[in-house]
């Protein structure tokens, strides 16, 4: 499987790489930059226009081998090595779920829907948004901690919202006995849309084809006033098992080599063009950058970049 990510679609602008480079904090009247939103279960930044916020859905710590999800072609000594220079204990998990919902002015745009319709209404309602408020759900995959919070007991959580994914997910997951699909998906096929590589989702968000971990998983470029985010879905699952080393095989992957081959052309692109990035598996508040790393990358979370 060929990973399709192209320049044309990652940096629609012949001059915003270099803009990106830096996050312009903006002067409130007192000279001062107006600072950033943040709370047990958001983060709101600005991206240009764009209003920006991360949600934790949820974290939760399993207490079992990660090399049995992380790392599955390494040996066990450097995997407990790489664990330890890395200051985390090998033998447990801490697991981190964030959508992220994009304000662009014409529309709110929710990226994937958290492990259950409670979990992300309460987010967005951290971050004053109602479920009405989403006018466009985009899936970046199918996988069940990302459509979990579409529909539940009460129904469609978000009613008023069109939906986004790629074709070839949606044909993969319709083809299969996936009970996560068909209770949360068919139900409302006939409001989805289409999305391929390059396509827009709206003025500014443009799609970015990183298949391997799915069939039609997609990662997604914001643009706003010469500023630029990517939103990496699951491209890397953790920051360091599968960020920092790319190459590292992944349970969750469903064609491994094409997964490594993503993730390695999307972290160079984030690490030589500095462009921040959102990982829905980062530590919370997922916000961050990537530096290269011997062969591999590295994790380099926000701290005060960005504000509102």
């Amino acid at each position: 499987m060929s990973v399709k990510l192209t320049r044309r679609a990652a940096l629609a602008t012949a001059a915003a790489a270099p803009l990106a480079a830096s996050v312009a904090l903006p002067a409130r009247a007192d000279g001062h930059a107006a600072q950033a939103m943040r709370s047990d279960t958001h983060r709101t930044f600005s991206i240009g226009d764009f209003e920006v916020s991360t949600l934790l859905s949820g974290t939760r710590t399993v207490d079992n081998d990660p090399q049995e999800t992380f790392g599955m072609n390494v040996d066990a000594e450097t995997f407990q090595q790489v664990s330890a220079a890395n200051f985390i204990p090998s033998d447990k998990t801490q697991f981190f779920f964030t959508p992220t919902v994009v304000k662009t002015g014409s529309e709110v745009v929710l990226f994937d829907t958290g492990l259950n319709p409670g979990a992300i209404t309460t987010a967005l309602a951290s971050a004053g948004i109602a479920p009405e408020d989403v006018n466009t759900v985009v899936i970046t995959h199918m996988h069940g901690d990302h459509i979990g919070g579409i529909s539940g007991d009460g129904g469609e959580t978000f009613a008023n919202a069109r939906y986004v994914t790629h074709q070839a997910e949606f044909d993969h997951w319709n083809g299969t006995d996936n009970e996560n699909f068909a209770n949360k998906i068919k139900p409302i096929a006939e409001k989805f849309e289409f999305i391929s590589d390059g396509g827009s989702v709206t003025s500014g968000v443009t799609a970015m084809e990183a298949t391997g971990h799915t069939p039609g998983h997609t990662v997604y470029m914001l643009e706003s006033a010469g500023e630029q985010l990517v939103l990496t879905a699951d491209l890397a699952n953790h920051y360091v098992w599968s960020l920092a080393y790319p190459d590292w095989e992944v349970r969750f992957d469903m064609d491994k080599a094409a997964a490594a081959a993503a993730r390695r052309t999307v972290l160079g692109m984030l690490a030589a063009d500095k462009i921040p990035f959102v990982g829905y598996h980062m530590p919370f508040p997922g916000v961050g950058f990537v530096d290269t790393r011997d062969d591999g990358f590295r994790y380099v979370p926000e701290s005060y970049q960005f504000a509102l």
